[in-house]
């Protein structure tokens, strides 16, 4: 069957929106083709510095006729109903077909040609592709990233004509900017598309170009027994900016190996471009880079790699300035600088989170087994860096440099440590600290970011979370669980948002009784004036309430114009956040395996020690596993269903289960001694959180539960025996429930 060749040919296309291209052009092609119900083979796109190129194998050269049968209104309805359907359908009155008092519209169309469609849908996708940014020039109206030069598009070896904004459809590419032969060359598929293009010095595929880059940098770095640094990042963004990649070695000053290697690497890598190079069974970095051309000198690069070295000089330069400097200015002064930065409106400076950090440092410190003092240490110059002149040149060097500075300031190497890792883990791929200082300062420093926005309202909404407090949460829970953590989450919930309101409160205007109604009153002398932007108020009910002040001012005493909004209570407050980690630790458990319904059945429980959840989840998945598992669970359902519907007609039934009644039969005996020796065990089981043991005496319910519903009648006539039997449900459901909430579980 024919194949389809696309390439939009441009100006330089940014190496970071290159594969994000690729995968809007295939998702933009795929779903105009098959609405239009083309199938096909198969489909690949690839994405380089100056084109983007689709082929599809295996079009059909028509789309199939389509016949389909549409229900109208019925003969009865209203003369505008029957209108609206005739618009719908393009059809007469004359043309419908009347069955069983209904209206229906049989529609034929016949296929098109493929090359139709395709004309019409590249026309649609070049117009309204999704460039993170895009750009208009000349005098026509069309948008894309750069100025598009050509547009190949051919099926079946022949050109599909089309037009978009004065650029015309045809079979004409080019090759290398500088090693091709800067003539223009036509193509009659694919193969030849890209067989053409490499031997004009262009490869197609970002695979083949990152291989070369690769295999090429290897071989130059072997050549003088060094060997690469490894930079995935940079790799794929080098692999962007060429088309003929060709890794060069370079030499750097070897002064600035005096500088810490994380600054080095960045220099090149953010500014520059450059892999840094080290020798083998050495740590730090070699005197050397490696550059990637995007042309093969005559001269083996000797000249591009002099200029490049001297441009990373005067880099390296400034950097080493701003690393002399620092050390002479040191924490104290910029921890006061941090009091003129705000980290939230709502949220104070970052001076005053550093201090909500300090204190949940020293909260959490004894539950990981490390120093409070040196946590709360740690803590106060975790953020310090952030005013000095190297992360103010590198922010991406935020904490690593605080770690730095604190080691050469004499700190203990576990302060130093802690600060450098704090940020940690960044996310899904980072590494988790395992040292009990960085631990305690990790999770402070995530949970107060958690705590603060919870706070101020500022949760996730859906696709948007622009705090990254999802990252935030999953980097808590991977603290906690890889560590081994016990911890309750919902104890510091409470101890930072209570810190945060005492620190709002203490900062702007302390506490004013709130009467309920649109005022404030009982003003405090003195008070009214002392702050604008927030206040703390507490009811009479207890009920927390934030204000602000925006109208306040002479003359308005008592409190009228005030605004102000209802805040929850701290176990309120921490009830929601732990609800938001439970959603964070399904997705986490999910994607390790694990069913959602099973968290969600133990997370009802009201546990917040995540660890212990887990370990719940574990055991209870392998219990369900089992058929005594499954079978109990129908048995749970059947048990809950028959309660369930008791419920409604009033309240259940409540006492001690009766095993001596006369003609009760002894399949509802022994099920009520089999409840009450698993509840006995799950309890023991429970205390010690032996959660496989807790499951194997449900497991002792299998048998018992199976019999009383195979041999009991629950709605006896007999309210005795009914009442008994429901008593004996309640009992059964109430032992699997301190387990888990077994309702929660699909099946």
């Amino acid at each position: 069957m024919p194949q389809l060749l696309l390439e939009i040919f441009s100006e330089e296309i940014p190496a970071r929106m290159q594969q994000g291209a690729a995968r809007d052009l295939e998702r933009m092609t795929s779903d105009r083709l098959k609405a239009a119900g083309l199938a096909w083979d198969g489909l690949n796109v690839f994405a380089g510095p100056r084109r983007l190129t689709l082929v599809i194998d295996g079009l059909p050269v028509a789309t199939p006729d389509r016949n389909e049968e549409l229900k109208g209104p019925k003969t009865s309805a209203p003369a505008q109903a029957l209108e609206g359907f005739l618009r719908k359908t393009g059809l007469t009155q004359d043309q419908l077909v009347e069955r069983d008092g209904i209206w229906f519209a049989e529609i034929s169309s016949q296929g098109r040609a493929t090359t139709e469609v395709v004309a019409e849908s590249v026309d649609q996708i070049i117009r309204s592709f999704p460039w993170p940014k895009s750009m208009r020039w000349g005098t026509g109206t069309l948008r894309w990233v750069r100025p598009i030069k050509r547009i190949i598009a051919l099926f079946d070896g022949a050109v599909v004509p089309f037009e978009v904004d004065g650029v015309q459809s045809g079979d004409v590419t080019e090759g290398h900017r500088f090693l091709g032969s800067g003539k223009p060359f036509a193509v009659k598929d694919f193969a030849d598309y890209r067989a053409k293009l490499e031997k004009d010095y262009v490869l197609l595929d970002v695979a083949d170009r990152k291989l070369r880059i690769l295999e090429a940098a290897k071989a130059v770095c072997a050549a003088k027994g060094l060997a690469l640094v490894d930079d995935d990042g940079l790799l794929d963004e080098v692999a962007g900016l060429a088309e003929w990649p060709t890794p060069i070695l370079g030499d750097m000053d070897p002064q600035f190996l005096s500088l810490p290697p994380e600054v080095v690497r960045l220099s090149m890598k953010v500014h520059q471009k450059y892999f840094a190079v080290r020798e083998p069974g050495k740590d730090g970095l070699a005197p050397h880079f490696v550059v990637v051309a995007n042309v093969e000198a005559t001269d083996g690069g000797k000249a591009l790699a002099a200029g490049n070295a001297k441009v990373l000089s005067a880099r390296l330069s400034d950097a080493e300035f701003f690393w002399t400097e620092d050390q002479k200015v040191g924490f104290d002064a910029w921890n006061a600088k941090l009091k003129d930065v705000t980290f939230h409106a709502k949220l104070g400076t970052l001076a005053e989170r550093v201090d909500r950090i300090a204190a949940l440092a020293r909260e959490i410190a004894p539950l990981v087994g490390a120093d409070p003092a040196q946590a709360e240490q740690a803590a106060r110059l975790s953020k310090a860096d952030l005013a000095s002149g190297m992360v103010s040149e590198f922010p991406e060097l935020q904490g690593i440099m605080g770690g730095y500075y604190a080691r050469l300031a004499g700190y203990p190497d576990a302060v130093a440590d802690a600060v450098r890792d704090h940020y940690k883990p960044q996310g899904p791929g980072d590494t988790v600290p395992t040292a009990p200082v960085t631990i305690a300062v990790a999770l402070a420093e995530k949970l107060d970011t958690l705590v603060g926005f919870f706070t101020i309202d500022e949760k996730p909404t859906g696709s948007k979370d622009p705090y990254a407090l999802r990252r935030a949460a999953l980097g808590v829970i991977r603290l906690v669980l890889e560590n081994g953590v016990r911890l309750s989450l919902s104890s510091l919930a409470q101890f930072g948002f209570t810190s945060i309101l005492d620190q709002a409160g203490r900062k702007h205007l302390a506490r004013y009784p709130y009467n309920g109604s649109e005022a404030f009153t009982d003003f405090m002398p003195g008070d009214v004036y002392q702050g604008r932007e927030a206040v703390v108020a507490k009811a009479a009910e207890g009920v927390l309430v934030l204000a602000n002040p925006a109208s306040l001012g002479a003359g308005n005493e008592d409190g009228r114009g005030w605004t102000y909004s209802p805040v929850p209570t701290p176990d309120a407050f921490a009830a929601d956040l732990t609800s938001f980690f439970g959603d964070r630790l399904t997705v986490l458990l999910r994607d390790q395996g694990q069913r959602h319904d099973l968290v969600a059945a133990v997370f009802a429980l009201g546990d917040d020690d995540l660890v212990r959840i887990v370990r719940r989840v574990e055991a209870l998945a392998a219990f369900l596993a089992t058929d005594d598992g499954a079978n109990l669970l129908a048995g749970y359902k059947r048990a809950s269903n028959i309660l369930k519907a008791e419920e409604k007609k009033g309240p259940l039934p409540e006492g001690m289960v009766q095993t001596g009644l006369a003609g009760q039969p002894t399949e509802e005996v022994a099920l009520a001694h089999a409840a009450a020796a698993a509840a006995s065990a799950v309890d023991a089981a429970l205390e010690a959180e032996n959660f496989a043991a807790a499951m194997t005496a449900l497991a002792a319910l299998r048998a018992p539960v199976d019999a009383f519903f195979t041999a009991v009648m629950v709605n006896s006539d007999v309210a005795e025996e009914r009442e008994n039997r429901l008593k004996l449900l309640g009992q059964v459901r109430g032992v699997m429930n301190r387990v888990a909430d077994f309702g929660q579980i699909a099946g």
